[in-house]
């Protein structure tokens, strides 16, 4: 079977879990650029496009405001000289997700003492 190597909007849907709207709201907002468009006008995108949509989706999930992303995207449109700046934003975002995630096994750990509290009392 052969890879796909263009995308129906439906497809990158399916494939991303964006919604339609949010991929129009990253493409008028600048964070997708340059999605071709077949002759009835209507958007095709590349296994590229779908694996930039995989990096985002990562990216937003973690919490990276929109405005970064907007930045690092830039950065990625710079070219080969801008890797550096990229590794700091990038390692920037990794600090505040761990951080993220320390905060989390703290409130983790005071459910746990709660929920065996509550045991105990059964």
């Amino acid at each position: 079977m052969t890879p796909v190597s263009v995308y129906t909007p439906a497809e990158v849907v399916e494939e991303t879990g964006f919604s339609l709207d949010t991929l129009r709201y990253y493409e008028k907002i600048g964070l997708l650029v340059d999605i071709e468009r077949n002759a009835a006008g209507q958007r095709r995108f590349s296994q590229a496009d779908v694996g930039w949509l995989g990096l985002i989706r990562c990216l937003r999930d973690t919490g990276m405001p929109i405005a970064e992303m907007l930045r690092f995207a830039e950065l990625v449109r710079q070219g080969d000289h801008t890797v550096a700046d990229r590794i700091r934003l990038l390692e920037e975002h990794d600090r505040r997700v761990e951080a993220q995630i320390a905060n989390l096994g703290e409130r983790q750990r005071y459910i746990h003492n709660k929920i065996s509290y509550y045991r105990s009392v059964l």
